[in-house]
């Protein structure tokens, strides 16, 4: 068994761990840096973990003699991400007694997670609250760095609070009960680190990506750690993302959240896999730019696709009906953009990306079309 590593996110304000290894839900009391005795306590969690994982820090936190201890089960799936499942959240938490000492612990995937962030930041103007990530995706991404929000129909996450958890506790045994499918879209998250600003990293995924994908302990800990360590870096330049290093994180996600919004969150395309495709996109529209080499566009396609990703977006219709225009249309609405001018991230290679202002419109509408056209 691999000992537990400690990841920091170093802010001016509001610093935490990212606790991540084996079997160490068992001791999540130890992760946190306050003491529960006399606390009501409060967890959300992901139906589909509920009757496991959340159970069993239930009884954990039991055992630290909180006030009360209070379970609230949501359905899984971006679907729950929204203003009424947050209005929800909040009526229960005022339902049973919530107090400026009390503590959220969000057990399940990127959603509640999200969901959790968003009650904790706004109920009596603030509680703390614990990410206790079961997903490989909100383990390397959505519970580091304190974005949390709700999507609305215009777009995905447009309404939210930057709001740092207590504590991240990432035990990778919750990983063993995941769908293939679920490991595959976080495995695009880890891989989105690498295309970013580290080639090396890229290299290491294209030789142990299966055996991060199958879930072996050591280059698992590995990808999650170096991912973790990445972000923070990055959170802690930009916490805000006020100077736009913070933007760099969402390569391929302008091109993946339209896919998303198209698909109305459900369960057609999960947002691993349209950051897949999203890096695709990316990629060649940095090639179509002159900005990267055609190699490097193979490259990351042969990787995702060998990995057993979606890389176009014909692969993910004929369920998902968008046009190019369609797409397109919601680009307007990305956080990133600025006075009707979409930011796009694109790469000068594998590890070289970059922000980008004055992308053409018919050259971003040739990409898009090449795609849904499946070549």
């Amino acid at each position: 068994m691999i000992k537990k590593k400690t990841v920091t996110v170093a802010l001016d304000k509001n610093s935490y761990d990212i606790h991540i290894g084996q079997g160490i839900l068992r001791d999540i009391a130890e992760c946190l840096p306050v003491d529960l005795k006399d606390r009501t306590l409060f967890i959300l969690a992901d139906e589909n973990v509920s009757k496991i994982y959340a159970r069993q820090v239930y009884d954990r936190l039991k055992a630290e003699k909180p006030k009360s201890v209070q379970l609230m089960e949501m359905p899984a799936g971006e679907q729950t991400k929204s203003l009424s499942s947050l209005e929800k959240v909040l009526s229960w938490l005022l339902d049973h007694g919530v107090e400026r000492s009390s503590v959220l612990f969000a057990v399940g995937g990127g959603v509640i997670g999200d969901l959790a962030g968003f009650a904790a930041a706004t109920v009596l103007r603030g509680i703390s609250f614990v990410q206790v990530p079961t997903t490989l995706l909100a383990q390397v991404d959505s519970a580091v760095g304190g974005k949390t929000g709700v999507n609305m129909v215009q777009g995905k996450n447009l309404v939210g609070v930057f709001y740092q958890p207590l504590a991240v506790v990432s035990d990778i045994e919750t990983l063993k009960t995941l769908p293939k499918r679920q490991i595959l879209a976080g495995y695009a998250e880890i891989v989105k680190y690498g295309l970013i600003d580290d080639p090396s990293f890229f290299i290491w995924l294209e030789k142990e990506g299966h055996n991060v994908c199958a879930l072996e302990e050591q280059p698992l800990v590995r990808a999650i750690d170096i991912s973790c360590c990445k972000k923070a870096e990055i959170v802690r330049k930009d916490e805000k993302e006020q100077q736009g290093i913070r933007a760099l994180l969402n390569l391929g996600h302008t091109f993946g959240h339209a896919l998303e919004t198209a698909s109305g969150y459900d369960n057609r395309l999960l947002h691993g896999e349209a950051v897949a495709v999203g890096l695709v996109l990316a990629f060649r529209l940095s090639y179509r730019l002159r900005l990267c080499p055609e190699e490097d566009v193979d490259r990351v396609i042969s990787h995702l696709a060998g990995i057993g990703l979606p890389t176009k977006i014909s692969m993910i219709t004929p369920t998902l009906e968008a046009s190019a225009e369609d797409l397109m249309s919601y680009f307007k609405l990305d956080k990133k953009s600025s006075r009707g001018v979409v930011t796009y991230i694109v790469a000068a290679g594998i590890g070289k990306a970059h922000i980008c202002r004055n992308v053409l419109e018919e050259d971003v509408k040739a990409v898009l079309e090449h795609s849904i056209d499946g070549k």
